[in-house]
Parts: C-alpha cells; sequence; structure tokens
C-alpha cells in the first residue's frame, strides 16, 4: 500500500520542479496530494489538478490569514490520514510542520530553500527558521552551503540533514524547438545584434549585475554591436540597477521582466553571466545548471550549487567576487577562443547530466520517504 505524503506549499505559481515530481514518482510507493497555500488559483493549481492529484489550494495572504490556513491544513491531513508531510518554502514551513507535528505525523520533512538569506538581511526571523528545524524529523539540504548554515550557525544535528540537489528535466534546455528559439530573437534581438550577453537573476543587490553592467559597457568599447539581455528584470535593487542601465545605449540592451520560455532564453546568448556576491547568497542557483544543460559558455563566481561542481577552466570560467574587470576579461575570452568554449560546453552538459538528472533526484526523494 503507498505511503499517503503530501506536498506543502506556499505562494508558488509555476513550478516546474514539482511538476516533474509529481508526473515521475511512482504511485505505487506514494500516493501524493498537494496542500497549495496561495492567494488565488496558480499555473501549478491547475497542472496538478489536470493530472488529477488530489490538490487543496487554502487561501493565504500573509500573516493575517496563518491561523485559519493552519486550522485548514489539519483538517486536510486528518481527512486524508497522512504519513507524511512534505513542506517546501517558507511560510508552508511554518504551517506544515505545526499541522503535522499538531496531527501525530511521525515523518516531518522540509527542503530549506535558502541558506543566509535571513541571517544577513532579516535577523529577527532566524528564530523561525530554528522553529523549522526543531519541528522536522528531516531536513532536506539542497547544497553543502545549507548544510553548513544548519549546522555551523543553526546548530542542527547533522543526523536529520540529507543533501539532495535538485534534479531537472535536461531535455527541456537541451532539445529546445528551433521554432520557439526564433521567435524569441525576433522579440528580444531583432536587429540581430551580436554578441549577445544573458543574465537571467532578478534586481536584487546580492544577485552582483551591478558588477556586470560596468563589465558590459566596457565590452561596448570592442563590440559596440553587442546586446546584453537582462531577464527576470524585477526586484528590490531595481532602482539602483536602472542607474547603471541608463548608462548604457538603449539599443544594446533589453530588460525582460518576464519570459516563460526561459529554456529557450539560453540559446540566445553568445556567453552567460552569473556573479552572486559571495558564496553563500545562493542557496541553490537553478541558473547554473540551467545554462550548462542549454550548452552555453558561462562566467560565474561561485554560490550555492557551484560550489559543489563548477570548476574554473573545465566546465565555465571561474571570477572573483565583486570584480568587473575580471567579469569583462572572462566574457572577452569566451567570445576570442571557439575552441576553449567547445571544451567548457562539452564538459557541462556531461557534468549536469550526471550530477542533476532527473531519475536520480527521483529515487532519492523516494528513499528518504520509503
Amino acid at each position: 500500500m503507498p505511503l499517503k505524503l503530501t506536498y506543502i506549499l506556499s505562494n508558488i505559481n509555476k513550478a516546474l520542479a514539482f511538476e516533474w515530481i509529481a508526473t515521475h514518482i511512482n504511485k505505487q510507493d506514494v500516493e501524493l496530494s498537494f496542500v497549495l497555500l496561495n492567494p488565488t488559483t496558480s499555473a501549478l493549481e491547475d497542472y496538478l489538478l489536470t493530472h488529477n492529484f488530489n490538490v487543496k489550494r487554502i487561501t493565504y495572504t500573509g500573516k493575517s490569514s496563518m491561523p485559519l490556513a493552519l486550522v485548514r491544513t489539519i483538517i486536510f491531513l486528518i481527512k486524508n490520514k497522512i504519513t507524511i508531510v512534505h513542506c517546501h518554502l517558507f511560510d508552508a514551513s511554518i504551517i506544515g510542520l505545526i499541522a503535522a507535528k499538531l496531527c501525530g505525523i511521525k515523518k516531518r520533512i522540509y527542503t530549506r530553500h535558502h541558506s543566509t538569506y535571513h541571517h544577513t538581511y532579516f535577523p529577527s526571523v532566524v528564530k523561525y527558521d530554528k522553529l523549522c528545524n526543531y519541528l522536522a524529523t528531516d531536513i532536506v539540504a539542497i547544497t553543502s552551503v545549507v548544510r553548513n548554515v544548519l549546522v555551523e550557525q543553526e546548530q542542527v544535528s547533522t543526523s536529520k540533514i540529507k543533501i539532495i540537489h535538485h534534479g531537472f528535466d535536461l531535455a527541456l534546455f537541451t532539445n529546445v524547438n528551433n521554432h520557439t528559439i526564433n521567435l524569441l530573437k525576433t522579440k528580444y534581438n531583432p536587429a540581430h545584434q551580436s554578441p549577445v550577453i544573458g543574465v537571467i537573476a532578478r534586481y536584487t543587490e546580492w544577485k552582483g549585475i551591478q558588477y556586470i553592467l560596468p563589465a558590459f559597457k566596457q565590452l561596448l568599447a570592442t563590440y559596440p554591436n553587442a546586446k546584453l539581455l537582462l531577464a527576470n528584470a524585477n526586484g528590490d535593487y531595481k532602482t539602483q540597477l536602472q542607474q547603471l542601465v541608463q548608462q548604457l545605449p538603449p539599443h544594446n540592451v533589453i530588460e525582460i521582466p518576464f519570459e516563460n520560455d526561459i529554456n529557450a532564453l539560453y540559446k540566445l546568448f553568445d556567453v552567460y553571466v552569473h556573479t552572486p556576491i559571495n558564496g553563500h547568497s545562493e542557496a541553490f542557483g537553478q541558473t547554473y545548471v540551467e545554462a550548462l544543460a542549454a550548452g552555453t559558455p558561462a562566467v560565474f563566481t561561485l554560490s550555492g550549487i557551484a560550489n559543489d561542481f563548477v570548476v574554473d577552466k573545465k566546465n565555465a570560467l571561474v571570477v572573483p567576487y565583486q570584480n568587473s574587470t575580471a567579469i569583462y576579461n572572462a566574457i572577452t575570452t569566451l567570445l576570442t577562443n571557439p575552441t576553449l568554449v567547445s571544451n567548457l560546453t562539452t564538459q557541462g552538459k556531461q557534468d549536469v547530466a550526471k550530477q542533476f538528472n532527473l531519475p536520480n533526484y527521483i529515487a532519492q526523494l523516494t528513499q528518504l520517504y520509503i
């Protein structure tokens, strides 16, 4: 008889990772249901309902709705006789773990999706991280960085923690429809400018975009027809970054608030750049894996998952933190050395295929549940 497992998620609209888990987990081992703490319907909810999963959306708009969300979550867990909960993201972890504890559920799991974010920016919230650590019987650390934060800064027993890297349907990035790629080229680079430098990162200080923009400005002296594509161009650091964007000629840069076909967007880039300001701000950083899976030559700083598998001059070029000159030099190296690019992209595809394939990810999750 399959285990009765509920995923409890908060404030998620579309998330391919949960679609992949729902699709590929062995239904003979696990009967999977979902509690979605969202203010309204979502793309994920639509997907799950279409595929006949048991889904309960609980209206959740923030702290004021937390007590009622907790009660409704408890009712769902009792009514469906759930034996395992797995919580993802901060609000869902607090609500889900408390509900599961009150219901007497013996296996209470949460995946830690952030590393030092609260320690750095919201230290008063760390006590709630510690509450989740206490309530959970098992904690999934998505990288060694997250594990180290849990152990060294929050004094979590290593016996509670299991490192499970995210898994990806890598074919989405390796086998992209040419029609989709051409549509994006027409949309974002109609004049066929070259080279195209890509960034996919929300506008927040620790992503390090403020160091990429001066590097691109310097690049224009050699490549006046270059194009910079800034995707996910929204966030709490937008005002500061737009001051730098405005120093660039308008025809050389485009800001993309949202692009649904993000897997195809990587195919537009001659060089991809992702340079967080330190080694621990990224908890994971899916873009590291996605860029290499897409075969896009990349310039990185080491943060999150990159600490676990990115090697300078093996699968990408690694630059020091907060260094625009180093970013410029690395971009120039990739634009002028096709042999290096070929070696890096070949090795990058091999590395992500080995370490982040979906079957291995599903197998590790199933082992955790059983």
